[in-house]
C-alpha cells in the first residue's frame, strides 16, 4: 500500500518511458503519503478507446464522484 491502478489508452511505452512513468508516480506518493518507496505498487491496464465508456465511465466514474480525486473533463472536439 498504497496501489496505483491506472487505466488508458493503449501507448506504445519504451522500457525508459515506463521507468520514468513508474519513479515520478512512486514519487509523488511517497511525498503525500508519507511513506516509502517500496511500499507503492503501480499497474497499467490499457484500454481501448472504443471500450473506455463501458469499461471505464460506466464502471469506475459514474456513481463513484466522491472518489475521484479529480474528475475528467472529456473533450467534445
Amino acid at each position: 500500500m498504497p496501489h496505483i491502478d491506472l487505466s488508458h489508452y493503449p501507448a506504445d511505452l519504451t522500457d525508459v518511458q515506463r521507468e520514468r512513468l513508474a519513479k515520478d508516480l512512486t514519487a509523488v506518493v511517497v511525498e503525500h503519503f508519507g511513506t516509502y518507496e517500496g511500499a507503492v505498487s503501480i499497474a497499467l491496464h490499457p484500454i481501448p478507446a472504443e471500450d473506455w465508456a463501458t469499461q471505464i465511465v460506466a464502471t469506475r466514474i459514474t456513481g463513484q464522484e466522491s472518489h475521484l480525486l479529480k474528475p475528467p473533463t472529456y473533450r467534445t472536439d
